[in-house]
C-alpha cells in the first residue's frame, strides 16, 4: 500500500501539471522494477489530438524505455479510471497491473462487458481517491 501511495503522488503531480496547463487533470506513470520508466498527464488540448490522454503518452514513454511495446511486467499508476480508448491501448501493451485513484462512473472501462483489458492485468481501485477525486470536482467547477 505505501509503495502504491507514493507511485499514485507522481501521477497525481502529472494531473496537477495538467491542470496548470488548463487540461484535464489525469496523470500516470509507469512504473517497472520498482522505477518510474513513463510519465504523462493528459495532453488533448495542447496537442490538439483526442488521443493525447495521460495513459497513452505515459505507454508510448514507457515502451520506448524498454525497448518493446509489451509492459507486462509494469504497473501503470493513473489518477483517474482508464477510458475505453486507453484500456484497448493497456490491453495491447499487456501492462501487468493497473492502479488507478478515482473511478470513472461515466466513462470508465469497467461499464464495458466483457473486459476491455488485457485477461492477465491486474487491477487495483481507490488509491488516494479523494484527492484524485478532488483535482476533478476542482477542474470541472471551474469551467461551469
Amino acid at each position: 500500500m505505501e509503495q502504491e501511495e507514493k507511485f499514485m503522488r507522481e501521477a497525481l503531480r502529472e494531473a496537477r501539471a495538467a491542470l496548470e496547463d488548463g487540461e484535464i487533470p489525469i496523470g500516470a506513470v509507469v512504473v517497472w522494477k520498482g522505477r518510474i520508466i513513463g510519465r504523462g498527464h493528459n495532453e488533448t488540448e495542447k496537442l490538439r489530438d483526442t488521443t493525447a490522454h495521460a495513459e497513452m503518452i505515459a505507454i508510448t514513454a514507457a515502451s520506448q524505455a524498454i525497448g518493446g511495446k509489451y509492459l507486462t511486467d509494469c504497473t501503470l499508476y493513473v489518477t483517474v479510471e482508464p477510458c475505453p480508448m486507453c484500456a484497448g491501448a493497456l490491453a495491447w501493451s499487456q501492462v501487468g497491473h493497473i492502479v488507478y485513484g478515482a473511478p470513472d462512473p461515466r466513462r470508465g472501462y469497467s461499464l464495458f462487458q466483457p473486459s476491455l483489458l488485457h485477461p492477465k492485468t491486474e487491477v487495483t481501485g481507490g488509491i488516494l481517491q479523494e484527492e484524485c477525486s478532488a483535482l476533478m470536482v476542482e477542474f470541472f467547477k471551474s469551467k461551469r
